[in-house]
């Protein structure tokens, strides 16, 4: 690891151990720049960061030009394949980060970790490519106040490389009505993770992120918060901007609706849920599974694999029957090149 200059040692954060200039707590190294604010700040910012260096010094400029001021910053690189390049775009920053390099434990584990480091009431968490408009802490601050919250969320822009670039997050996947254990389970209400603020003390009392899962551990946790009678709201205001990059994690259609229906069988394999959760629970996790055999469908009609792709569509057919599906299965049946040939634009859009 390269060594960062304009660093203190942390008194004050655990069970540590000095040496060499840092703090190791367990096998993690942790350096405390000499400018982060010694006094309890209204704040913890946690900066998770894998795989972004170039990328890191621009999310980091967007969180120091808040117009609130009273937060700390914490960067956890979480066993990052780039960390000397990381490390030389937190040089310019890093007297004024609390900085935390781990071995890789997933997003989840990273989150932990600043958590466990925060000081503040109150974290707000931001993907290391991700963005902020500068009054993003402190409209997100009132909103919390105001409203009673334990959680609140912002809508983002999108944008990099998507299709998608242009549109808000809250204008592919919305947010409608009250925020819930069932809505987020049915879909109707969507939580970014760069635009939550959240009680440090709400997400601990649920157990923090369930670093077992490698996706969806942020969808577990709104959750299980939910279920346990946390306050969750959200206001539409673009506050945030969300960068989509190929390789990310959210993946393409077919992953994502895969991560879904994972996602919705632990929830069923694992919660304590009463007979109406069960019962929506099972419900969303029939439809997940016709979503990913209608995508695999698709996907094997791409690679004229006409009857493995056939039997896809029936499995889609029989939870979520309609007339598309129909005329797509009798066009199989009769002249199955043809239909591909005039279905083949929206097969490669994923339609």
């Amino acid at each position: 690891m390269s060594e960062l200059r304009g660093v203190t040692v942390s008194e004050s954060r655990g069970d540590v151990s000095a040496a060499g200039g840092v703090v190791r707590v367990g096998d993690e190294v942790v350096r405390m720049g000499d400018e982060v604010t010694k006094a309890e700040p209204a704040l913890s910012v946690i900066v998770t960061a894998y795989g972004v260096a170039p990328y890191i010094a621009e999310t980091l400029d967007s969180v120091f030009a808040q117009t609130l001021s009273h937060f700390e910053v914490i960067l956890v690189n979480d066993g990052s394949p780039d960390t000397p390049e990381l490390e030389r775009a937190l040089a310019p920053y890093i007297r004024r980060l609390v900085y935390i390099a781990q071995e890789n434990r997933g997003a989840g584990g990273a989150r932990n970790t600043g958590l466990r480091a925060a000081r503040a009431p109150l974290v707000a968490f931001l993907d290391g490519d991700d963005l902020w408009e500068p009054t993003y802490l402190e409209e997100q601050l009132r909103h919390v106040r105001e409203s009673g919250l334990d959680l609140s969320y912002t809508d983002a822009l999108l944008f990099g490389d998507s299709e998608q670039a242009g549109r808000t997050y809250m204008e592919i996947a919305p947010s409608d009505g009250p925020v819930n254990f069932l809505s987020l389970i049915r879909g109707e209400c969507n939580v970014i993770t760069s635009g939550v603020v959240a009680s440090r003390a709400a997400v601990f009392d649920v157990g923090l992120f369930d670093e077992t899962l490698r996706n969806a551990q942020d969808f577990d946790l709104w959750a299980r918060l939910a279920r346990r009678g946390a306050r969750l709201g959200y206001q539409r205001r673009v506050l945030a901007r969300y960068r989509c990059r190929e390789g990310s994690l959210t993946g393409d259609a077919r992953h994502r609706l895969l991560r879904d229906l994972r996602i919705t069988q632990h929830v069923a394999d694992t919660y304590d849920l009463n007979e109406a959760e069960r019962a929506e629970v099972e419900r969303m996790l029939a439809r997940r599974a016709a979503a990913v055999e209608l995508e695999r469908g698709k996907s094997l009609l791409a690679e004229s694999k006409f009857e493995e792709a056939r039997a896809a569509l029936e499995g889609a057919r029989r939870v979520t029957p309609g007339w598309k599906l129909t005329v797509a299965l009798l066009m199989l049946r009769v002249a199955p090149r043809l239909f591909v040939k005039l279905a083949g634009p929206r097969l490669r859009a994923g339609a």
